[in-house]
Order: structure tokens, then C-alpha cells, then sequence
């Protein structure tokens, strides 16, 4: 009896042990990427100011799960629908909960595909659908230019079609992961679950558990380790940080950009530059703003940076005098590199730095068109490509002389 008793209290004592065992060997680290990441909501603890302001850039907003709040087109009903014409027409409607682009053939409905994930919160936003592991992007897009709908880029204006799947390529500059099925096996599409909406934290600083778990435990010791710094790096790695999405596809390595980290280099990975100032060969505005700046004299003559003029922590939606400022803080009069127009001009031609040598321009790969007008409609982004504009310059003047009275 007394054995019986004592092995007993031996399984009885063995009973929180074996739920700890089990505990450590069924956990899964909450972020699809793995155990070494942390996750962004690890950041604020430490880093509150910096992920509060983070939050509202750009670059966090890339995508996002698609609701009614940050939905920036319209559903009212007489702002709610893009015409292709031919009686073939896309309405905006809402169902129950749910929001849908509903496609109509003279006035028969034909598909209806749920506003999933939104992509963009800046000049335009576009939207996909989950349909099975595949997604697809949707054939309305909000333009901000228009302050209404407009066809989807890779869609044409005139044809209503849903098919235009979304590929890896997508995703690895619009969010900081999502885990790919392999085709190799027959298998096609995303995990939807691994999906990580946005370019987070350790999108560009790394994986960060170890570096979270160090600091947690020694909170006097404030120099960052296990963790990539922006300061620590090469020139040449600062600027393949950003090149990594803003070099466009053809320099865009053969291996998933999922696997670059900060501190990484492009160098077996990038082609040439493809551009040549005065030629025809510039590329296209729209996600070339690597090749574009190091062909800049600018780049070429100085140890500037995508840094020296850009805040990746803060919305980048500054006004034109603050990037002025920018420049003037490296072209003076007295460091006789000032702007030649100043005689002619005067002082005030300081304001316009940035719309004079990195005018907008209108990108040729994304085409859009207002509803039932068939009106195109430019869709601009600023050059990265700091040179002299003559046509800009002009503008310039002739804007000048009118607020002189001349």
C-alpha cells in the first residue's frame, strides 16, 4: 500500500513537468517567417515614437486587409461604378458585411469577387481576391488624381475582365512575406495565413528575437545588438536596402526577395544600369528610383544616399520647401555649386529646387482611364533622375515672371 501510495505522489509531481515538456515542443512561433522573428509589436516596447510614426508611412500602408475603413473609393450609388463601355460595367457594392466588385453584361450580372487585400494608400490603391490559394487582382483601382475609380493597372480600359492572377514578384515588394506553394510539385498559389500585410520592422532590419530577447533581459545596455543598424552600414549596402524593390523588376534577383536582410548586397544579382542621361533609354518613373539616382551627378560626385533626403520611419509626404532645404544643404553660393538661375531669378528660385531638376513625370507602364470618358489620365511619379529639365525650367520662369507681374 505504501508503494502504491508513493508512486503516486511521483506521477502526481511528474504532472506539471510533462505540460511544460509538452508546451515547449508543440509551440509555433507566431510569425510565419520563423522562430528568429519577433514580430513589429516587439519594436514598440522599446521603440514606441519610432513604430507610432511608422504606422502611417507608405511603406507600412503597402497592403493591407481590405475593410471599410480604408477603402478609399467610393460606394455611394452615383459614384460607385466604372463603365468599359460596350454595356460591360463594375459597381461597388456592398453585401451584408462584405464589400464586392460586382461585373454587369447590359445590366445582367455576371461575377462579383470580394475586396480582399488592398495594395497602396498613396496616389492610387488597387485591391485582390482570395480565390482558393490563388489571388487575383481585382479590375477597379481608386485613383487619387481623379478622386474616383479607374481601371486596374494591367487591365485594359475597354475590356471587364477578373483574371489577372497576382505572382510572388507582387507580394515581395507590397509585404513583408507570404509563404509560396512550390510549382515544381503541381502546386500553385500562397498560404494565405503566412501572409504579412505591409513592409514591417524586420522586413528591413532583420530578423529580431534574439535581439528583442537580449535587450529584454539587459535593459541598461543601449547598444543595439542582433540587429541590423541603417548607421553600421556600406553606402553600397544602404542603397541595395532600398534597391531591393525600388530597382525595378530586371534588376531583381533571381532568388525570392524574401531572403535579402539589411547588410545584404545585390551585386551578383544586378544588372548594369540601364540608364543613360539624353538618351531615350531612361526608365520608366514608377519603381526605378535606384537606377535613376546613382546616374544623377548628384550621386556620382557626392557619398549621398537614399537616407540623406528620406525618413523611412516618418510619412514621406513632407512638403516641397522641406526637400528644397535638402538640397540646399549641399548647394550654396559660397560653395559655388548653386543653382545658375539664381542671377536671373533671384532668391527665390530656391523654392523650387526639387520640381525644377526631379520633375513628375508620367509613368508608361501604369495607364489609366476616367470611367465611360475614355480620358487617359497620366499617372505621376517624381523623377529620381536629378538633372536639368529645359522644359521644367521653363515652366519655372514663366511661373515666376506671373507672380512678379511681369
Amino acid at each position: 500500500m505504501l508503494k502504491k501510495r508513493h508512486l503516486f505522489l511521483v506521477l502526481l509531481a511528474l504532472i506539471p513537468f510533462s505540460f511544460i515538456l509538452t508546451q515547449c515542443y508543440t509551440s509555433v512561433s507566431a510569425d510565419p517567417r520563423g522562430e528568429v522573428y519577433a514580430g513589429s509589436e516587439s519594436c514598440k516596447k522599446c521603440h514606441g515614437d519610432v513604430y507610432t510614426s511608422y504606422l502611417h508611412t507608405a511603406h507600412f500602408q503597402t497592403s493591407q486587409l481590405a475593410t471599410g475603413q480604408n477603402i478609399r473609393g467610393s460606394f455611394a450609388k452615383d459614384s460607385n461604378s466604372f463603365s468599359f463601355g460596350m454595356g460591360q460595367k463594375i459597381v461597388m457594392e456592398k453585401h451584408n458585411d462584405s464589400l464586392y466588385q460586382v461585373g454587369y453584361i447590359n445590366g445582367t450580372k455576371t461575377e462579383a469577387e470580394p475586396f480582399d487585400v488592398a495594395i497602396g494608400n498613396g496616389k492610387a490603391q488597387t485591391y485582390l481576391y482570395w480565390k482558393g490559394k490563388m489571388l487575383y487582382e481585382l479590375p477597379v483601382s481608386y485613383f487619387e488624381a481623379l478622386h474616383n475609380w479607374a481601371n486596374s493597372p494591367g487591365y485594359m480600359p475597354d475590356r471587364m475582365n477578373f483574371g489577372r492572377p497576382i505572382l510572388r514578384k507582387c507580394l515581395e515588394c507590397h509585404s513583408s512575406f507570404v509563404k509560396e506553394f512550390p510549382p515544381e510539385k503541381g502546386e500553385f498559389g500562397f498560404e494565405k495565413t503566412s501572409l504579412i500585410y505591409g513592409i514591417d520592422c524586420e522586413r528591413c532590419h532583420g530578423p529580431a528575437a534574439n535581439h528583442v530577447n537580449y535587450h529584454t533581459d539587459n535593459p541598461d545596455d543601449k547598444k543595439a545588438k542582433y540587429i541590423a543598424t541603417y548607421a553600421s552600414l556600406s553606402r553600397t549596402q544602404k542603397m541595395d536596402a532600398c534597391a531591393v524593390c525600388h530597382s525595378g523588376n530586371k534588376n531583381i534577383p533571381q532568388r525570392s526577395s524574401f531572403e535579402f536582410e539589411m547588410g545584404d548586397t545585390l551585386v551578383k544579382d544586378r544588372t548594369q544600369p540601364r540608364v543613360v542621361p539624353g538618351t531615350g533609354n531612361m526608365p520608366d518613373v514608377h519603381g526605378n528610383q535606384y537606377d535613376l539616382l546613382i546616374a544623377s551627378k548628384c550621386y556620382t560626385m557626392s557619398k549621398m544616399d537614399c537616407g540623406n533626403c528620406h525618413n523611412p520611419h516618418s510619412n514621406a509626404k513632407q512638403s516641397m520647401a522641406v526637400y528644397t532645404q535638402k538640397c540646399l544643404s549641399c548647394h550654396s553660393q559660397t560653395g559655388h555649386n548653386f543653382c545658375k538661375m539664381a542671377p536671373q531669378l533671384g532668391a527665390v528660385i530656391s523654392k523650387y529646387c526639387v520640381d525644377c531638376h526631379m520633375p513628375n513625370k508620367a509613368s508608361n507602364v501604369i495607364r489609366l482611364e476616367a470611367s465611360e470618358s475614355k480620358v487617359k489620365v497620366p499617372y505621376m511619379v517624381r523623377s529620381h533622375y536629378i538633372g536639368i529639365y529645359p522644359e521644367e525650367t521653363q515652366k519655372i520662369i514663366e511661373l515666376l515672371k506671373g507672380k512678379k507681374g511681369i
